[in-house]
């Protein structure tokens, strides 16, 4: 007695199942890209709070204020005498007042 009647699956996924699954991978891709992406929030600006721009804005006017104090000449105290110098000259003077023995 043969059997003439056994059980295959079918050679091809039927379409619809197919497509089902793929949608279901690009949702939970989706998801995940939303969730775990980061993103660039602006943030009001708060009242005494600087901005990175104006943080460097301060930060060059302060350099500069300084390379003026320390390469220009100044009266400290004018009745006394006292100026203030250029750091190179001030090593200059200390230099020649001073030698090394």
């Amino acid at each position: 007695m043969s059997d003439t009647s056994h059980f295959s699956f079918p050679h091809r996924t039927p379409v619809f199942t197919t497509v089902l699954v793929l949608l279901c991978f690009a949702a939970f891709g989706l998801l995940a890209w939303k969730v775990y992406v980061p993103r660039a929030y602006t943030v009001d600006k708060v009242e005494g709070v600087k901005t990175p721009a104006d943080r460097k804005a301060l930060l060059t006017e302060h350099q500069a204020k300084e390379h003026a104090v320390a390469t220009g000449y100044a009266w400290v105290d004018a009745k006394a005498g006292v100026v203030r110098l250029p750091i190179d000259r001030a090593i200059e003077l200390t230099v020649r007042d001073h030698p090394r023995k």
